[in-house]
């Protein structure tokens, strides 16, 4: 593999800009360096095989988590080490497991935390 210079990035950078889980991606894809051309391009037409990891996966962690309305964390307590299809994403979601219950309302009491917050902060910041 040659080494990325400034216009290029590895494999795994590029999967992540394009949300994607890079062991799924084309051999010729992981074992390459992609320019910022070749990246612009696969975002603005996207090759079939991008088009149906997109579609199906196996998608990358921080997008299952986010299908799921858990955190990354969440999903290693809930047991999921491995990236998902959308198909098993979608029977998690119909199963409704009771870690998956607990993990999605704990991460929806940390975001209501968060939001409050910033509010805080922003009002604060209004009065000086």
């Amino acid at each position: 593999m040659s080494r990325p210079n400034a216009q290029s990035m590895k494999p795994a950078t590029a999967a992540k800009k394009l949300d994607v889980y890079l062991p799924a991606t084309p051999t010729e894809f992981r074992e390459n360096a992609i320019t910022r051309d070749e990246l612009a391009a696969l975002q603005s037409d996207p090759p079939q095989w991008l088009k149906d990891l997109r579609k199906d996966g196996p998608h990358p962690k921080n997008l299952v988590a986010a299908k799921l309305g858990v955190s990354i964390a969440g999903l290693g307590r809930g047991g999921i080490t491995e990236a998902l299809t959308t198909e098993e994403i979608e029977a998690l979601l119909v199963e409704m497991p009771d870690w998956l219950v607990a993990e999605r309302e704990s991460y929806q009491n940390v975001l209501s935390e968060e939001r409050r917050l910033k509010a805080l902060r922003t009002d604060k910041a209004r009065r000086g």
